[in-house]
């Protein structure tokens, strides 16, 4: 679903906020500029929007089958009771 490009920019921006801890918002802007334009890409793109629209779709579809939301219905059962 995201592109490679995306994922770099997590892991900077991230590493950024540990390493720097309370002076992130000063120290970040440059990884969190870069993320944000990024995500912003990834928002107007219209397929992405049709791609996301259809997996909400076929969720809330289960969702009103069963009644267990999709998060529960992945979680893996226990072996042994």
């Amino acid at each position: 679903m995201y592109c490679v490009q995306s994922t770099i920019q997590v892991i900077d921006f991230t590493k950024c906020c540990k390493d720097s801890g309370v002076l992130m918002v000063v120290k970040c802007r440059k990884e969190n500029s870069a993320l944000k334009e990024c995500l912003t890409a990834h928002y107007n793109d219209p397929t992405f929007y049709e791609e996301c629209k259809m997996e909400y779709l076929k969720e809330r579809e289960e969702f009103r089958k069963t009644g267990i939301p999709t998060k529960k219905r992945l979680q893996k059962l226990p072996t042994s009771m």
